[in-house]
C-alpha cells in the first residue's frame, strides 16, 4: 500500500497500543475475537483511535463526514429533529458527535425556527473529542452553551430525539466465515515475528447462532465472510428499557440483510480508514486508523422491536434530506455567491447515488410518536428491512 508514512510520535503511539493488544492475544491463549481487536483499535484508553488524540475530522484527519460538507446537513435535519420533540421532549441527545459541528447546525437551525431543546447532551467516549467539541461549541454557540452537557454514559430514562451520525459503523463487529466444515469466527493471532495475522476458531454462543440464522436467511455459500455486530444490536436494544417517548435518528452506511450478505459482498465490507485514503488492512497501523463495517439495518430493527420500540421510518439519506427540505435550505443562499456554489457541490455529494445519497441510510426508531415523520413523507423503505 502506497500511504502517506506517519511521524515518529505516532508511530510510537501505535507501537505502544501494538505492544498492548499483543499482550492481550497472549494472555487469551493465543487468540482474539475479530471484535476485540477492534475495540481495542478504536478504544484501548488512552492509545486506541478515538480514545486518543490524533485529528480525526476535516481535511487534516483521516475522513470528513456529511456535517462537516456543509450546515445544510444539520439544518434539514433540524426539521425532523424539531418534529419528533414536540412530539416528544424538548431535549437532543447525540451519541458520537464527532467535532461538534453537527451539534452546532442542529442549534443555530433550530433557534432559527423557535424551537430550541431545553438540553442538549452529547455521550463522546473521547476525551480529545470531548474537548473539540466544547471549543467548536463555545466559538459557534456561546449563547446556548447553559443548554449543553456531557455525559458519561446512557441515560437511565430519557424522552426525546437520539441522533447518531455514523455511529453504528464504529462499533466492534464479530468476522465469521462459512466454511464447508462449519461457521468459523475469525481473530487475530501472532506469527512467528509478532505481527498480527488472522485465524480462525469454530464459532459458538451468540456469534454462531446470529450466524446459522443469517445464513439460512441468506442461503450463504462455503467461503462467504462477512460481519455481525452483536455490539450494535445490543445498543439499539438498550433503548428499549431507557426511551420513555421520542425517537432515535440514526444515519449510516449500510444496508437491508439480503443486500449486505450479497455475493458481491462475500468478503464482507471492513474498511480502514487513514490520512484520506480507504484501504482493508486492519492491521496497518493500529491507534492511527479508523476501522469501519456496513450496518446491518434489519439487525438493528429486529434488535430494537425485540426490546418494545417501533420501526418509524427508513429511507435512503438522499431521499431523507430531500424531504427535510435540503433544497429548500440551498435555495436561501445567494445563487451568484460562493458560499452557494460550495454548498450546492456539498449538497450534490450528500443527495447523489453515486455519491452518499444511496450508500448512507437513515433509521428513525422509536416510541410514543403517532405521525408521521416528515423525513420518510416519500420514499420509505421500510418494507425492504
Amino acid at each position: 500500500m502506497n500511504l502517506p508514512l506517519p511521524s515518529p510520535d505516532a508511530q510510537a503511539h501505535s507501537q505502544r497500543l501494538l505492544e498492548c493488544i499483543r499482550r492481550e492475544i497472549v494472555a487469551h491463549g493465543g487468540w482474539i475475537p475479530f471484535a476485540r481487536y477492534m475495540e481495542l483499535a478504536l478504544y484501548a484508553p488512552g492509545l486506541g483511535y478515538y480514545t486518543a488524540g490524533a485529528r480525526k475530522f476535516g481535511a487534516a484527519g483521516d475522513f470528513i463526514t456529511a456535517p462537516g460538507m456543509s450546515a445544510l446537513f444539520g439544518q434539514a435535519l433540524a426539521r425532523q429533529v424539531a418534529q419528533v420533540m414536540a412530539a416528544s421532549a424538548p431535549v437532543i441527545l447525540e451519541v458520537g458527535a464527532g467535532s461538534g459541528r453537527l451539534a452546532a447546525d442542529l442549534l443555530l437551525e433550530l433557534e432559527r425556527r423557535a424551537c430550541l431543546p431545553e438540553q442538549y447532551l452529547i455521550l463522546d467516549l473521547s476525551a480529545d473529542l470531548r474537548q473539540r467539541q466544547q471549543q467548536t461549541l463555545a466559538a459557534e454557540v456561546p449563547h446556548l452553551l447553559p443548554r449543553l452537557r456531557w455525559l458519561d454514559a446512557l441515560p437511565e430514562s430519557f424522552a426525546g430525539v437520539v441522533v447518531g451520525n455514523e455511529l453504528l459503523d464504529a462499533m466492534p463487529a464479530e468476522i465469521v466465515a462459512w466454511r464447508e466444515n462449519g461457521i468459523f469466527e475469525r481473530g487475530v493471532e501472532l506469527d512467528a515475528a509478532g505481527s498480527f495475522v488472522w485465524g480462525e476458531r469454530p464459532a459458538t454462543g451468540a456469534v454462531l447462532a446470529a450466524a446459522q440464522q443469517i445464513g439460512e436467511q441468506c442461503q450463504l455459500p462455503p467461503g462467504f465472510e462477512s460481519e455481525i455486530s452483536l455490539a450494535a444490536r445490543a445498543w439499539a436494544a438498550e433503548w428499549g428499557g431507557r426511551l420513555s417517548a421520542g425517537a432515535l435518528l440514526l444515519i449510516d452506511y449500510g444496508f437491508p440483510r439480503r443486500e449486505f450478505y450479497h455475493q458481491q459482498r462475500a468478503r464482507g465490507t471492513l474498511m480502514c480508514h487513514y490520512r484520506h485514503h480507504a484501504h482493508p488492512d486492519p492491521f496497518y497501523l493500529p491507534g492511527l486508523q479508523d476501522l469501519t463495517v456496513h450496518v446491518d439495518f434489519t439487525a438493528i430493527i429486529a434488535a430494537a422491536h425485540g426490546a418494545g420500540l417501533e420501526l418509524l421510518g427508513y429511507t435512503s439519506q438522499g431521499q431523507f434530506l430531500l424531504n427535510c427540505g435540503i433544497l429548500d435550505l440551498l435555495g436561501e443562499l445567494p445563487n451568484d455567491s460562493v458560499d452557494y456554489i460550495r454548498a450546492a457541490g456539498a449538497v450534490n455529494k450528500l443527495l447523489m447515488p453515486h455519491e452518499m445519497g444511496e450508500l448512507f441510510k437513515v433509521i428513525a426508531i422509536g416510541r410514543g410518536i403517532d405521525e408521521a415523520l416528515c423525513g420518510f413523507a416519500s420514499g420509505d423503505q421500510s418494507r425492504r428491512l
